[in-house]
């Protein structure tokens, strides 16, 4: 692939809602084609295996919320419990997109929200400038320890239960497929890949990988990471592959 063109692309993620996203900028710029196909699926856990875990929500005073399906999940186990959330719960988001996600279930203006930079890592400061919250972590059964292991040291109260777990999609219908570049947002991402296509090779393919945590499992695997994100010059996977491909277009 090395003397031609750039011309498709495989995301591991759902398709935008919005036909505003800058993926589409990206594909239209570059004339590429574009497929968005979601590499892990989201499998709610019932009421009552969340009781099994005997975690009391309500002895909480802040949720540490990563992603929307911790939102979703969050708000859903709530209301299958008939728990009241109290107006006073505080609430830590890795980044704005989230916090304004939260919308969908609170009046976010009547609450107390923090804001992270992006990052899980990017929450410690506010963790620590909160030292006296009862946090609870609603995550999957598949997560990074990175909080766990800030708050343990930190000495913070603090909480993880299981709200969802996190399964490998079918991928079976991809087995004849190729593309130029893949990109891939989590480790499950990558399980999911090997699980899918026990016998991958990379080859051409070029490999992008958003975060630290995916960027490792890519490698653990043996594989090329060709694209990272996030960058000081690039902080979203877009804006990264928008630059491998310019840079590799003018040398081709």
């Amino acid at each position: 692939m090395k003397n031609t063109k750039i011309k498709s692309i495989l995301i591991s993620q759902p398709r935008p809602e919005s036909e505003k996203s800058p993926w589409f900028d990206l594909e239209k710029k570059y004339k590429l084609k574009m497929d968005f196909r979601p590499f892990i699926q989201v499998e709610p856990i019932s009421g009552k295996e969340f009781r099994q875990q005997k975690v009391n929500i309500l002895d909480h005073t802040a949720m540490i919320l990563n992603s929307r399906n911790s939102v979703d999940n969050f708000f859903r186990i709530c209301t299958e419990l008939k728990i009241d959330i109290p107006v006073e719960l505080k609430y830590f988001c890795v980044n704005e997109s989230i916090a304004n996600y939260l919308a969908k279930y609170i009046q976010v203006r009547k609450r107390k929200v923090f804001i992270g930079k992006g990052t899980e890592t990017e929450l410690f400061p506010l963790f620590k400038n909160h030292p006296t919250e009862k946090y609870l972590f609603p995550c999957s059964d598949w997560r990074k320890l990175d909080i766990e292991k800030f708050m343990k040291k930190a000495k913070l109260s603090f909480k993880e239960a299981f709200f969802y777990r996190i399964k490998s999609a079918d991928l079976s219908d991809l087995t004849h497929v190729n593309y130029d570049i893949i990109v891939f947002f989590s480790p499950a991402d990558i399980r999911s890949l090997y699980e899918n296509f026990p016998n991958f090779k990379q080859n051409n393919t070029l490999i992008a990988g958003f975060g630290a945590t995916t960027v490792k499992a890519i490698v653990d695997a043996s594989l090329t990471v060709n694209i990272q994100a996030p960058t000081p010059i690039s902080p979203s996977m877009v804006m990264s592959i928008d630059k491998f491909i310019d840079a590799w277009h003018k040398a081709v």
